[in-house]
């Protein structure tokens, strides 16, 4: 597929899981891909992926990296606010601080790299943002209050997006992974008490049984973003092995 020849685009958070395998399939398909990811996660990126260290929670760093993509490419037509870190426990357990860490990366975060790529994007006849949004967006996951309140957050946020850009020909969707076989979900698994057991019982939460593919959420983010998708935008896009939706009986 060549859907996204002659186009630019920017993953955030894209140097591994859902991000890595979102740039590599935007590469594959034939799009020009900058990965915006902290200097230390950026090495060994994988060409023709151009890595620019960027943390997303700093406005003039942010900045200065959509600028630096801009003024390389010559110009920018996707963004892939992908950017995100997770959060345990109750509304009891994480104090303010925390809260603030949590909303400043997996909220703002996708708000300053939007801001700073809006003046591109409008120049974009195939303009797109696609967001990485949650399962845990729509449904009461035991143990996310924090993650979940940051998940809620950009599905909102994504269909206020939509609203104010589809005028200036700018697409916003957003994609709601459920449970993802990823570096993180790896190290939550490590730390139980019974890894395979927990892995066992996370599968099973969703209907198909397993854990959804980091490459399954990349596919969906294409769809979303691929100019082959026009008339889309204001979707979120379930990608969570039938979590939300269906009420199978147990094996």
């Amino acid at each position: 597929m060549s859907d996204f020849a002659g186009l630019v685009a920017v993953v955030t958070g894209g140097a591994s899981g859902i991000g890595l395998s979102t740039a590599r399939t935007l590469a594959d398909r034939g799009a020009r891909v900058a990965v915006l990811d902290l200097p230390h996660a950026l090495e060994g990126l994988p060409a023709p992926l151009v890595g620019v260290p960027t943390d997303v929670r700093d406005d003039a760093a942010v900045r200065e990296a959509v600028e630096a993509v801009a003024a390389r490419f010559g110009g920018i037509d996707v963004v892939v606010n992908n950017a995100g870190i997770g959060a345990q426990g109750t509304v009891a357990d994480n104090d303010d601080a925390e809260w603030a860490r949590v909303l400043d990366v997996n909220v703002l975060g996708m708000v300053r790299v939007s801001r700073h790529a809006l003046p591109h994007l409008r120049r974009s006849p195939h303009a797109a943002i696609v967001n990485t949004c949650s399962i845990a967006a729509t449904a009461g996951l035991a143990r996310r209050a924090l993650y979940s309140a940051s998940k809620g957050a950009v599905q909102a946020l994504t269909l206020a997006m939509a609203a104010d850009h589809v005028r200036e020909g700018i697409r916003v969707n957003c994609v709601n992974p459920g449970t993802v076989d990823t570096p993180w979900v790896g190290r939550l698994l490590e730390a139980a008490a019974d890894p395979e057991a927990e892995r066992t019982a996370l599968g099973a939460r969703q209907p198909l049984g397993r854990l959804v593919t980091a490459s399954e959420v990349a596919a969906a983010i294409a769809y979303l973003a691929s100019p082959a998708s026009g008339s889309t935008t204001g979707t979120a896009l379930a990608v969570d092995g039938g979590l939300q939706g269906l009420r199978v009986r147990p094996a």
